[in-house]
């Protein structure tokens, strides 16, 4: 019989000793968080250090970075704190589902007018205290109001067309 030819692929423990592991990833290697929990809950590595490395170090080009003005609060921003709100009984973020009318950021101010499937919605309470805490959590952002309108009514075709295919509808 002829004897078992040496494979290339490498043994487990090879493959083990060379993936590089997460915490020695540089932070724009890392992956972005899958979830709305691992959004809310960053990992240790997100708070390691950035501002107290920069001052520590000396590194002037760091130091710059830190002590610069923080940028403008943007309509992109709030849209994506926005679909981390999600309805619970449907499992689908509040823009893609069309509750959100309105979005309006004045200086650090954010303002959002909304409405909810129905008027008895029993998760209307849930959504919109969750639309203010994502949006309280963006950095930079002072006051925020979101406000409930019953105008126009919501119906199905406001849902994102590529949604509402995916629902059937």
């Amino acid at each position: 019989m002829a004897e078992p030819s040496n494979s290339t692929n490498p043994p487990d423990d090879a493959t083990r000793a060379t993936a590089p592991q997460d915490s020695a990833r540089e932070p724009h290697e890392r992956e972005l968080p899958v979830s709305a929990v691992e959004a809310d809950h960053p990992s240790p590595w997100v708070a390691a250090g950035s501002e107290s490395q920069g001052a520590s170090n000396g590194n002037a080009s760091e130091m710059a970075i830190s002590d610069a003005a923080p940028e403008a609060l943007t309509e992109d921003q709030v849209k994506l704190a926005l679909r981390r709100v999600k309805d619970p009984e449907l499992n689908l973020n509040i823009l893609d589902l069309g509750l959100v009318y309105a979005i309006r950021v004045d200086g650090n101010a954010v303002s959002i007018d909304m409405t909810l499937t129905s008027p008895g919605c029993p998760s209307g309470p849930e959504i919109m205290t969750d639309a203010e805490r994502h949006l309280q959590a963006i950095p930079g952002v002072g006051d925020v109001a979101v406000n409930l309108v019953w105008s126009p009514f919501w119906s199905p075709e406001r849902i994102e067309p590529r949604v509402r295919a995916y629902l059937g509808f």
